[in-house]
């Protein structure tokens, strides 16, 4: 089974498993099928982390995030960000920075590349074909990535290299369009044929770096020269007899939502939306300064949860042997820096606030940027038991907890657990979709926005469940973002 954010991303998935491929080889035939698919939300120029997981094998966390630039620069010898407001609708308006000066060193080619070294059992070429032939005959663009065309309007027509992909004449890109990308799909090939080398040490990283630059960025050659994909292990926290594993530091998301998930589990029972809430603005409180900074250092995750508990694309997949996959990758919104004939639109994870707390460009160069993705595997009695992750930016680690809380509190199929309503807790305002019984929460002191829809601010979980006694599997794409569950 396997769960994504478009129909052609799982089906791809679906198909290399038909095939004989494992759980690991369907996600990076879905991953790069997302780039043309979904080329907003992620592409090569992005980052992100894959959790691997199964039976007799320890869990593994990949993280090919985004990496603060500047080795050999002046952090000083940079344009200006951009900012561009982006509005949800709901009276949910966020910041994001674009430019040059937003592009961190991107990581998705190294973490495939490193995917198929350890886990592949397809050729990568076999695996990118398909994608590299469908950017190049293109994709009708479906009613979901309209939307997000729509929604980043002001980004895209921030370059004319980033504008021509989504426009036709003056006009976006609308529901019914081709869109297309032979420079991405020519990437594509590169990727399958050589492997990362050239996007990191050889042609194309040149091409990059020297775009950039002209545009008064700090990416350098050596930036990408130095960038490797690292194998981590994921923090594990004991949720309702159950192992939850999720994305360890300096990534973010993942040890807030242990905290959360830590701090639900003293209390027996499915917990009430109240305690869900206050869960969240715990968690939220927890984000301070010397939380972002700690994150760097060898053993601040035990020690945070020790002294606290006692003790943005995702792909969700599981194989025929029970093995998970699930790999969160973003873009961030792109940072409408598109190297001509690169096929890269390049991140702005370097603009976003949400990773940069403490000030833009604080990280020195080569750290990775404090994600919240959290792709996260829950496993029972040592088998897999739910592969989710979200996309969402801060709403990730609300969605992520409101979902296994469905799954393992109120025993939900995936379907079910995905389309529940959702509620999210940030400064002070609590955010809910229809079907969200506030008058079970006590919050006078907070602002309430509520939602007349659900929507993709709230995230887009991709899920598949396994019965660990039967082994049946049911999975959910997020319907918010258009995603969709494919069985093998």
């Amino acid at each position: 089974m396997v769960a994504a954010g478009h129909p052609l991303t799982a089906q791809a998935g679906a198909r290399v498993l038909r095939d004989g491929g494992n759980a690991v080889d369907a996600a990076v035939a879905a991953m790069l099928t997302s780039w043309v698919a979904e080329p907003l939300l992620s592409g090569p120029g992005a980052g992100g982390y894959m959790l691997v997981a199964g039976p007799g094998e320890e869990p593994v966390l990949l993280d090919f995030f985004v990496a603060a630039p500047g080795y050999g620069r002046d952090p000083a010898d940079r344009a200006p960000l951009v900012p561009v407001e982006v509005d949800f609708g709901g009276d949910a308006r966020q910041v994001f920075h674009v430019g040059a000066a937003s592009c961190g060193a991107y990581g998705c080619p190294a973490g495939i590349d490193a995917a198929m070294r350890r886990w592949g059992s397809v050729a990568l070429a076999e695996l990118a074909a398909p994608a590299a032939a469908l950017a190049r005959d293109g994709v009708t663009v479906n009613r979901q990535q309209a939307e997000v065309i729509v929604l980043l309007e002001a980004i895209l027509r921030t370059t004319p290299e980033c504008a021509a992909i989504y426009t036709v004449g003056d006009a976006l890109l609308r529901e019914g369009d081709l869109w297309r990308d032979v420079a991405l799909g020519d990437a594509i090939e590169r990727l399958g044929a050589e492997g990362a080398a050239p996007f990191y040490t050889g042609d194309i990283a040149a091409e990059v770096v020297a775009w950039i630059a002209a545009h008064d960025g700090i990416l350098s050659a050596e930036d990408l020269s130095r960038y490797a994909a690292i194998e981590r292990a994921p923090l594990r926290v004991r949720y309702r007899e159950r192992e939850v594993y999720t994305n360890p530091p300096p990534s973010a998301g993942g040890i807030l939502l242990a905290l959360a998930l830590g701090r639900l589990d003293r209390v027996p029972g499915p917990p009430a939306l109240q305690a869900i809430v206050t869960a969240m603005q715990e968690v939220q409180d927890e984000r301070t300064p010397q939380f972002v900074d700690g994150l760097a250092e060898i053993g601040f995750a035990e020690a945070f949860l020790g002294s606290r508990l006692g003790s943005t694309t995702h792909i969700s997949v599981i194989d025929d042997a029970g093995r998970a996959c699930a790999v969160t990758c973003t873009n961030g919104e792109g940072s409408g820096i598109v190297v001509p004939g690169a096929g890269i639109h390049v991140n702005n994870i370097m603009g976003e606030e949400d990773l940069s707390p403490l000030g833009f460009h604080h990280a020195p160069p080569g750290r990775r940027m404090p994600s919240m993705m959290s792709p996260t595997v829950v496993t029972a009695s040592g088998e897999v038991h739910v592969a989710l992750g979200s996309s969402g930016s801060n709403r990730i680690r609300s969605a992520l907890l409101q979902t296994i809380v469905a799954v393992v509190d109120h025993g939900l199929p995936a379907v079910a657990a995905v389309a529940e309503p959702r509620v999210h807790y940030e400064s002070g305002v609590i955010y809910s979709e229809p079907g969200i019984p506030l008058g079970e929460l006590a919050c006078d002191a907070h602002e309430i926005q509520s939602f007349r829809a659900k929507s993709m601010f709230f995230g887009g979980v991709q899920a598949v469940t396994r019965d660990p006694r039967t082994g049946e599997l049911n999975g959910a794409g997020d319907p918010r973002r258009g995603g969709v569950a494919v069985p093998a």
